[in-house]
């Protein structure tokens, strides 16, 4: 059984982050890391891998881009798939959704894991998209994986709890932070990563048509970015035998309630 991660490499949260002059969007030039939610994709398969399963995984960076990945193959993945390519600059969702799904062919996965969403981008729309691209079935916000023979077996959380639902195999999965407790690499599975094999690809390999993909097809545009607003100091009220109505005519002017 292949067992396909995605995992995205972001600039590292802990440092100031800076935006492209011309475009404002992130820049992305520098070492990356890999995004922390995809730290329990990529443990989830390797707790579904069984003897000669493998796990793949699979990322777009600029600048052939692999520190990322190194971390995820340290943990134990046995490959990785990597594309790379100038013509992918400014693209949306979609086009990185049909990008993903060309690359995720080439594992040939039984299953495909995701985050449910990226720590720098929050649209929660990708795992979705590469799903309906690849004629998948999915089955979003597993807190519990299980396979049973050609079926996957998802506890699926909800707000009131969680749903049990069964599909065939392959599909595609996102996982939700805290489904499992990630590895830390240890010092073998670093020196190991080293030597794993990491594929790097460009559009034109995977046969996807740059301008579809890329800023000239992209269907979104930044046209401005802003400071948030600064918090300001809250209201103390001191509760003088009035304190449930003044709640409760704050809640009006918030049209809460």
């Amino acid at each position: 059984m292949n067992i396909a991660v995605c995992v995205k490499q972001i600039p590292d949260p802990a440092v100031a982050g800076t935006l492209k002059p011309d475009t404002k969007t992130l820049d992305r030039s520098g070492k990356l890391i890999m995004d922390d939610s995809d730290n329990y994709g990529v443990e989830m398969a390797l707790q579904l891998a069984g003897e000669g399963d493998e796990v793949i995984l699979v990322s777009m960076a600029p600048n052939g881009e692999t520190s990322g990945l190194r971390t995820g193959l340290a943990m134990g993945a046995a490959r990785a798939i990597l594309v790379s390519d100038d013509a992918l600059a400014g693209r949306d969702a979609l086009g990185t959704a049909k990008v993903l799904a060309a690359a995720i062919k080439r594992a040939e996965p039984d299953l495909v894991v995701m985050a449910t969403e990226s720590t720098d981008g929050y649209t929660g729309t990708l795992p979705v998209q590469v799903a309906e691209l690849m004629g998948l079935p999915s089955v979003t916000f597993a807190k519990a994986i299980a396979i049973d023979g050609n079926s996957v077996k998802v506890e699926r959380q909800t707000e009131a709890g969680y749903d049990e639902v069964t599909c065939p195999m392959p599909a595609v999965v996102t996982v939700t932070a805290g489904v499992v407790e990630p590895r830390y690499p240890s010092f073998k599975g670093i020196m190991a990563a080293k030597s794993k094999p990491v594929d790097n690809l460009t559009v034109a390999d995977l046969g996807v048509d740059a301008a579809a993909v890329g800023a000239a097809g992209s269907r979104q545009e930044i046209t401005d970015v802003s400071e948030a607003e600064a918090r300001t100091a809250g209201e103390i009220v001191v509760d003088e035998g009035d304190g449930a109505q003044r709640v409760v005519a704050f809640l009006e002017q918030l049209k809460v309630i």
